[in-house]
């Protein structure tokens, strides 16, 4: 049974996540405006998997609208993926998860929501973005872990999370809802990743050699 507050008694304010822009050579990772849905509704219409959270055609707007009403619930902070040599954005990603210590302290986050246009997939653009995000949240807010995840069944997914340096942890069956079309209320099975702060050294060094590598293939 819930037990109500005396009046008198207001619940402690929870922490907020939120970021500024993260500036790459490659990449910028822009917080998530409304003057993004001309550019996310091209690279989302370009064609994407089956299993990611992606605006179907007609609907970056409604898109963007979503994403920035989970960012004012103060666990949410997405980004628009800005390619740095066209200043076209190219896709999302957020910040999400968040955990707290008592006290306030960041102790955990989830890289997620994130999708690129076909067009930008293997180039030095998915690296460089997960080095941004990765490098703020262990070096700036000093967090112990991060998560990422994707349906099981997403292979792509896997191996690109895999090529970041991440460590698989496992399967969680039934986990949470599919983002799948058609698959509205059903559950997912979901393949968890994590990079800790004693990886970050490691995980660090190998997304800069692939930046670098991918740059050099061009």
């Amino acid at each position: 049974m819930a037990v109500a507050l005396p009046s008198s008694v207001s619940e402690p304010s929870m922490p907020s996540l939120s970021s500024g822009p993260l500036v790459g050579d490659v990449v910028r990772l822009e917080p998530l405006a409304p003057e993004h849905v001309p550019d996310l509704y091209e690279a989302a219409g370009a064609g994407t998997t089956p299993f990611a959270a992606v605006p179907a055609p007609g609907e970056g707007e409604t898109y963007v609208t979503g994403s920035l009403a989970r960012r004012d619930s103060g666990s949410y902070a997405p980004f628009a993926q800005v390619e740095a040599a066209t200043g076209r954005a190219v896709g999302h990603t957020a910040y999400l998860t968040p955990r707290w210590m008592t006290g306030g302290h960041l102790y955990a986050v989830e890289v997620g929501s994130s999708w690129l246009s076909p067009a930008v997939r293997g180039t030095a653009i998915n690296p460089a973005a997960k080095l941004l995000l990765m490098a703020q949240a262990f070096e700036d807010w000093g967090v112990a872990r991060l998560d990422i995840k994707t349906d099981a069944r997403n292979e792509a997914a896997r191996r690109a999370i895999t090529a970041t340096g991440a460590r698989f942890e496992g399967v969680l069956h039934a986990w949470q809802p599919s983002l799948a079309p058609g698959e509205e209320g059903r559950t997912r099975d979901t393949a968890m990743f994590c990079v800790t702060a004693d990886d970050w050294p490691r995980v660090k060094a190998l997304l800069k050699e692939k930046v670098a590598q991918r740059l050099a293939a061009r």
